[in-house]
């Protein structure tokens, strides 16, 4: 069983006990989520595509933790003029483990 979910402008195949880092979300460490923007939900026996989203379906998960990404350097350089810039982030990020792929009937 598994579902495509959109969360944060991405899209991610996801399955029971499944853990992925996805961009930070506004809840608390610990606490329970559910994403019901589901675009497409496969069980064991069809598989149903969403117009633009499957009615009735969710993904309830659990947040781990808020870390932040490896860094990212963003290097300019203008070849014979003496201009370098060295700039860099580290992106904000949510771990969330998937607990249940509900449809309700």
């Amino acid at each position: 069983m598994y579902a495509v979910v959109e969360i944060g402008g991405h899209q991610f195949k996801l399955e029971k006990d499944q853990k992925i880092y996805v961009n930070r979300l506004e809840a608390e460490e610990g606490s329970n989520v559910e994403f019901d923007n589901v675009l497409l939900f496969a069980d064991d026996k069809k598989v149903k595509v969403g117009k633009p989203v499957v009615k009735g379906a969710k993904v309830k998960a659990k947040i781990l933790g808020h870390p932040k990404a490896d860094k990212v350097l963003i290097f300019k350089k203008k070849r014979r003029k003496g201009y370098q810039k060295l700039r860099g982030h580290r992106q904000p990020l949510t771990q969330v483990q998937i607990e249940e792929l509900l449809m309700e009937k």
